[in-house]
């Protein structure tokens, strides 16, 4: 994607607070990469140099990778993963699946080994510990996969230690409520891409506003012929929140869609973590 239709790349950097945090662990820092739609289309080569050097950069203590690494096809993981090993981590990378990687039956197989091949830990409900027993990583399935269920894998987790989840879909924290999730990192949304200030996002809005255009000239623009639905809970498509009491950090992702981003840039989100 050209750079005028992404924008400059975005740096956001935060503090969470976690209750119940250990020692060992105050300072961390977490850096956060989403959606790269890696594919010769959506995101540049230079973009993503940008964004791997502003990763080492912030000489992380552990790089979390939350899906979409493609779009369609599988085969463009072999290009992006010569890019995504120059990634440096005290404690590693770790990574889940998006939708787009599940897009063929063989694409999960395919990405999943490219990724393992450059040492990035790939969670398909899984639990890791990279930074110790004090805060495990959860890495859960696509939501839109039939193999998404929380309910199998909380229970292995002692619930007096808190941890991190992974997951692609921000839709999810709803149905992750009933267990403690302390910080959950998820993409999927592009951040909604284009943004009017003083109405927001303005994808939840698209099926009425293409409806309105008459059809003769949606015809000659195929992207007005489609009726997304990506989430639901669009007041979740970017940023921290606070969902009963949990908290859920959504990334804008790096790659982009026609027709462009508008006050929403591509992003790398640096983490710090404090206990509360």
């Amino acid at each position: 994607m050209h750079r005028l239709l992404s924008g400059p790349l975005s740096v956001e950097q935060l503090t969470v607070k976690i209750a119940g945090l250990s020692a060992s662990l105050q300072g961390k820092k977490l850096v956060h990469l989403s959606d790269f739609h890696y594919d010769g289309l959506r995101l540049s080569d230079a973009m993503l140099a940008e964004a791997i050097a502003v990763s080492n950069q912030a000489q992380a203590d552990l790089i979390l990778l939350t899906g979409d690494y493609v779009t369609t096809t599988p085969e463009p993981i072999h290009q992006l993963t010569q890019h995504l090993k120059k990634l440096q981590s005290h404690h590693g990378i770790y990574a889940i699946l998006g939708n787009h990687d599940l897009y063929y039956k063989y694409s999960k197989t395919e990405i999943t080994d490219a990724l393992t091949n450059i040492g990035i830990h790939v969670l398909w409900n899984e639990i890791a510990y990279p930074l110790g027993t004090e805060l495990p990583i959860v890495g859960l399935a696509d939501y839109y996969s039939r193999e998404f269920n929380p309910a199998e894998i909380f229970p292995q987790l002692d619930p007096s230690k808190p941890r991190l989840v992974l997951v692609h879909n921000p839709d999810t924290a709803q149905h992750l409520q009933d267990w403690r999730v302390d910080l959950q990192l998820s993409g999927h949304t592009h951040g909604g891409q284009i943004i009017i200030p003083g109405i927001g996002v303005v994808l939840p809005y698209h099926k009425k506003i293409i409806r309105k255009i008459p059809m003769r000239v949606r015809r000659r623009f195929p992207c007005l012929l489609k009726e997304f639905f990506i989430i639901r809970h669009w007041e979740w498509s970017q940023g921290l929140h606070r969902i009963g009491n949990n908290q859920l950090y959504v990334n804008r992702g790096l790659g982009t869609y026609f027709p462009g981003r508008i006050f929403c840039p591509p992003e790398v989100t640096v983490i710090t973590l404090e206990k509360e």
